[in-house]
């Protein structure tokens, strides 16, 4: 086991009564879980974000903590949050990546994997 071990996990829900795809407004719901699966604890301290539409315009989203906190992970611990984001096609992703501090000092990065923002609700 690594003494710093972050897994991140989402899931994304497309919010149809905000959105407007006749103006290009496709909202989404996202929640994310941020597991501490190393030795160690570890803090959130910033995010960096990368939102793509279909036409790969990218948005890039950089601040200090999640919804207004920086959540402290002791082993074993985990953190959930929901949050949102706009973009003007019916179909993009997001990617990115939490900096984090360890008790020690050590500050790493903990990448989140790629996700899917689909607007329809059934894929054939």
């Amino acid at each position: 086991m690594e003494d710093f071990s972050i897994k991140i996990s989402a899931a994304s829900q497309y919010q149809p009564e905000h959105s407007s795809p006749s103006d290009g407004r496709y909202v989404f719901s996202y929640r994310i879980v941020i597991e501490n699966q190393g030795r160690r604890a570890a803090r959130l301290l910033d995010r960096h974000w990368i939102i793509t539409d279909a036409d790969g315009r990218a948005q890039e989203v950089r601040g200090d903590g999640v919804v207004g906190e920086q959540p402290h992970l002791k082993p074993g611990e985990r953190f959930e949050y929901t949050s949102g984001t706009i973009i003007a096609t019916p179909v993009g992703s997001m990617h990115g990546s939490y900096g984090m501090i360890g008790d020690d000092g050590t500050r790493f990065d903990a990448t989140i994997p790629a996700f899917s923002l689909v607007s329809v609700t059934t894929m054939h």
